[in-house]
C-alpha cells in the first residue's frame, strides 16, 4: 500500500464528508492504493456515525473510535499502529490542510530520500495575536532547544516513512514535537515543504491560548528527556554528588578551622556557614537518592495503556 492518510479529529462532523471525497479524488487520481484512517478521538456530534456511513461505502475508509476524548497524541499513537502505508500522511479534519498537497509529500518521501516531511504554513488565515504571534515565537523557542530547524512544528499535514511511525512513541500532548522524538530516535533527515493553508470553514478550533503554555512546558521535558531520560543517575547523580562534596568540604573547613585555628571562638553550630553546609550536603543526598530511584523505575516500569478504544471499523487484529 501506497499511502495511509491518518486522521484524528473531536467533533468535526460537518467536514467529515467533503474531506472524505476530497482525499478520495487525490489518491484516484494520482493512482495510489490508499487507506483513510479516521481517528475519533471522543466526539460528542455525529463524528462517529458519519465515519461508519462512509466505510459503508468506501472500503478503504477505516475508524478507530476511543471512549473518551485522549488528546491527539493519543490519537496518533492509535493511527500509527495501524498504518499499513509506505508513507504515512497525518492531517487535521477540520479542513485547513489541503490533501492536493499529498502527491508532493509522497514523492519528498519516496524519491527525495526524505524520512519525514513538515508541511510549513507560511500563509496563515489564523488570529494574528492570538495564534500567529504566539506560534512564531514557540516555533523560534522549539529551534533553538531542539536543534531541528522547521519554520512550523505544529503544522498538522506531515508525511513519514513508515520505519519512523513505526518507532517513534507519542504520548501525553508530545505530537507538536514529532520532528523532534524523529531526531531523537535517529531520523536525521527532515524536510520541509510549504503548503496551502485555508481558513476553517466549519465550527471552531478546538485548541485555546493554553496549547502554548502546554507546548513550552512540553518543550522543557523532551529536551530534558532527550538528554537524561535514559540515564537519570547522570543528572541527578552528578548534582548530588558535586552539592554533596561542596557541603562535606565546607563542613572539613569550620571543623578544622574550630580545633587547630580558631578554638575560642564561637561554636560551629554558631556561625551560618554551618547550617549553609549541612543544607547543601542533605540536598545533594536528596539529588542523589533521585538519580539512583528514577533508575530502579526505568528497569521495572510496564508499558500502560494510554487509551481506550470503543470500537473500530474495518481494521485487521
Amino acid at each position: 500500500m501506497n499511502i495511509s492518510v491518518v486522521i484524528p479529529l473531536l467533533n468535526e462532523e460537518e467536514s467529515l464528508t467533503e474531506l472524505h471525497h476530497w482525499i478520495a479524488n487525490v489518491m484516484q487520481s494520482n493512482g495510489f492504493s490508499y487507506e483513510i484512517l479516521f481517528i475519533d478521538d471522543g466526539s460528542t456530534d455525529q463524528s462517529w456515525k458519519i465515519i461508519t456511513a462512509l466505510q459503508a461505502k468506501d472500503s478503504n475508509v477505516k475508524g478507530i473510535r476511543f471512549l473518551k476524548n485522549f488528546g491527539k497524541s493519543q490519537a496518533l499513537h492509535a493511527g500509527f499502529a495501524k498504518a499499513e502505508g509506505d508513507v504515512i500522511i497525518t492531517m487535521d479534519a477540520d479542513l485547513q490542510d489541503n490533501p492536493d498537497e499529498i502527491p508532493e509529500l509522497y514523492n519528498m518521501i519516496t524519491n527525495q530520500g526524505f524520512e519525514l516531511v513538515s508541511g510549513w504554513k507560511k500563509k496563515r488565515y489564523d488570529n494574528k495575536l492570538t495564534k500567529n504571534l504566539p506560534s512564531k515565537l514557540f516555533n523560534w523557542a522549539a529551534r533553538k532547544t531542539s536543534g531541528v530547524q522547521l519554520n512550523d512544528f505544529n503544522c498538522g499535514l506531515k508525511a513519514y516513512h513508515k520505519d519512523v511511525v513505526k518507532n517513534i512513541d507519542v504520548n501525553g500532548e508530545m505530537h507538536r514535537y514529532i520532528p523532534v522524538l524523529a531526531k531523537n530516535a535517529g531520523f536525521s533527515n527532515i524536510g520541509e515543504k510549504i503548503v496551502q493553508h485555508q481558513a476553517r470553514k466549519y465550527g471552531e478550533t478546538k485548541f485555546g491560548m493554553d496549547r502554548f503554555v502546554n507546548g513550552f512546558l512540553d518543550l522543557i521535558t523532551i529536551w530534558f528527556l532527550s538528554r537524561f531520560g535514559k540515564r537519570p543517575m547522570h543528572l541527578f547523580g552528578a548534582l548530588g554528588v558535586i552539592m554533596f562534596g561542596l557541603g562535606l568540604v565546607f563542613a572539613l573547613y569550620l571543623g578544622i578551622d574550630k580545633l587547630f585555628f580558631n578554638t575560642s571562638g564561637r561554636l560551629i553550630t554558631q556561625r551560618p556557614q554551618f547550617y549553609l553546609a549541612l543544607v547543601t550536603m542533605i540536598l545533594g543526598s536528596q539529588f542523589f537518592v533521585a538519580g539512583f530511584l528514577g533508575e530502579i523505575i526505568l528497569r521495572q516500569k510496564s508499558e500502560k495503556k494510554r487509551y481506550l478504544i470503543k470500537e473500530s471499523l474495518n481494521l485487521g487484529e
